[in-house]
């Protein structure tokens, strides 16, 4: 398949993450039966065709909502958490009336941050859902709002959608708005706004153009879309942003028809472990690295040692997941440590050789082993 095509992505992939936002979803601070039971037909669809999908949903806030007669959401957060837990059962009922008029079972599954950066949580998490796709069961994802504070929040269901994209090695992450792609500007205020068809780089224009796309219900936003689309494209998968409100939208995109915005992948696939390590986990730290290391990790799939490492930023431990940069500024990628920070500052620009001398002890060569380190910034990068 020809990742960077989207008819041959389309046509190839098998294993279809589909997230569905609250603009979408709701109307009069209610859920919109029709396009709730519209989407849920659309995906049955594609599963008779062959396809396992993942649904990632929105909602429960507006379904609570109408449920206790409430016309805004509330500041408090405790208030906001209990409203969810109303909705999300009211959500959840909605789907599976809607499932069960096409002969599919659903199965609720609701995550925090913290199941997604424990790895034997996160795998635990992959398992449940390859035997839910195992079954024919549709999972439904959203975020654990009952429960979740700041600590422990993915962040909004973009960044959860890109993240169970990349934990199930899907396919292709389908981004169902209101909106129906990346704009040159707001749609909904400037008539002259124009769809961007295909989008080969995240650049900082790009990020401009959607940060003056704000959402109307949701936390997301264009950005937000655009920050997840980031991390499923670095990671080699593609992603499609569309109007989830058109008829049919689903099988007319997978029937060929051009809809939306298309974000092209990188040409390779990120392993599993490597895109948990680059997406899942939070950066404690920094090393900064100078241009020899830059092209050693960058083009020969080299390790970090001491002798490439220019700078430390932050306070961190052994095992710590810390981001490399370069001279440029540049994210190179994520990698865990094989030491704290402290030592790190002894033996930066020392060779191998000399971290016995420096530390005391020399338990590893390298600052952070290629197999624990996850580059994303493309190769042909401009390096300094």
């Amino acid at each position: 398949m020809n990742r960077t095509d989207r008819a041959s992505c389309l046509e190839g992939g098998n294993r279809i993450v589909v997230k569905v936002g609250s603009n979408v979803l709701t109307e009069n601070h209610g859920l919109n039966l029709v396009v709730i039971r519209s989407i849920s037909r659309q995906i049955c669809g594609l599963i008779d065709a062959g396809k396992e999908v993942i649904l990632i949903t929105s909602g429960a806030m507006a379904s609570g909502l109408r449920k206790l007669g409430l016309g805004q959401r509330p500041s408090e957060v405790p208030k906001r958490q209990a409203i969810a837990a109303v909705g999300q059962a009211g959500l959840i009922m909605e789907y599976e009336k809607a499932f069960k008029s096409c002969g599919k079972k659903v199965a609720q599954i609701l995550l925090t941050s913290d199941d997604l950066t424990h790895r034997k949580r996160y795998l635990n998490s992959r398992n449940t859902l390859l035997t839910l796709l195992e079954w024919g069961v549709v999972p439904i994802i959203n975020e654990n709002d009952t429960v979740a504070v700041e600590e422990i929040k993915v962040g909004d269901n973009d960044n959860l959608a890109a993240m169970i994209t990349l934990l199930m090695d899907a396919d292709l992450l389908v981004n169902l708005t209101d909106i129906g792609g990346l704009f040159t500007k707001d749609p909904r205020s400037h008539s002259d706004a124009a769809l961007i068809p295909k989008v080969t780089t995240i650049d900082r224009k790009i990020e401009q153009i959607a940060g003056d796309i704000p959402g109307a219900l949701g936390t997301g936003g264009m950005l937000a879309k655009i920050v997840a689309a980031r991390k499923v494209t670095a990671a080699g998968v593609p992603m499609i942003i569309a109007n989830g409100k058109m008829p049919d939208i689903l099988p007319r995109m997978f029937a060929g028809e051009l809809h939306g915005t298309y974000f092209v992948p990188k040409k390779e696939k990120l392993a599993s472990r490597k895109c948990w390590i680059a997406f899942s986990l939070k950066p404690k730290g920094q090393v900064h690295v100078d241009a020899g290391a830059s092209r050693a990790l960058l083009h020969r799939g080299k390790s970090l040692l001491p002798s490439g490492i220019v700078d430390v930023s932050g306070e961190f431990d052994v095992g710590a997941p810390v981001e490399v940069v370069n001279g440029n500024h540049q994210i190179l990628g994520t990698g865990l440590v094989n030491y704290r920070s402290s030592d790190i500052r002894k033996i930066m620009g020392a060779k191998t050789s000399e971290i016995q001398d420096r530390l005391g002890e020399k338990p590893y060569d390298e600052v952070i082993h290629r197999d624990n380190l996850a580059v994303i910034l493309e190769p042909d990068s401009q390096l300094p």
